[in-house]
């Protein structure tokens, strides 16, 4: 079991993006994600994400306007998920208020950054049940549980609050 944290950061109808294209053995290679990661040694969700944005991107996010929208627990069949791990709680957050300076591409270490538009966000290479949170974060929904499970990396299950979607 793992914590992590991701975070949307928007400007201008887009989200800051990070296309993983940089590390070899990594689960989300090739796919377009938030920014965010694993929790280090006693940080709070808050802490791990305002660090997390920091060291991938170089922005600051204005901690008053840091909301944290949601948990998503991510459950996968097999040691082809999170390098062996097969719970992840991933605390999600979204913010519109940063200061810095962008980092470039080649400073980056865990892939390519990009603000990409909201309405294009599913054309791209991601994971099935991020349409749900990112759809859930658009329509400002209040503070959500979401657990996804994943078989084989392909999503066979989503509960909202305790209640099972379709899919």
């Amino acid at each position: 079991m793992v914590n992590t944290t991701l975070c949307y950061i928007e400007k201008d109808s887009r989200y800051l993006m990070i296309h993983r294209v940089k590390k070899e053995n990594d689960l989300n290679k090739d796919k377009w994600i938030g920014i965010g990661g694993k929790f280090e040694n006693g940080e709070s969700p808050e802490e791990c994400v305002l660090r997390e944005v920091l060291e991938e991107t170089g922005l600051s996010l204005n901690k008053e306007k840091l909301e944290y929208r949601g948990i998503v627990t991510f459950v996968c069949d097999d040691d082809s998920c999170l390098d062996g791990i097969f719970t992840e709680y991933m605390h999600l957050f979204w913010c519109d208020s940063f200061s810095g300076n962008l980092l470039k591409n080649e400073d980056c270490s865990e892939g390519v950054l990009e603000w990409v538009l909201k309405s294009k966000m599913n054309d791209l290479p991601h994971w099935q049940g991020d349409e749900i949170f990112l759809d859930l974060l658009e329509k400002r929904v209040p503070f959500f549980s979401l657990k996804l499970v994943y078989k084989k990396g392909v999503l066979q299950q989503a509960i909202l609050n305790g209640a099972l979607l379709k899919i």
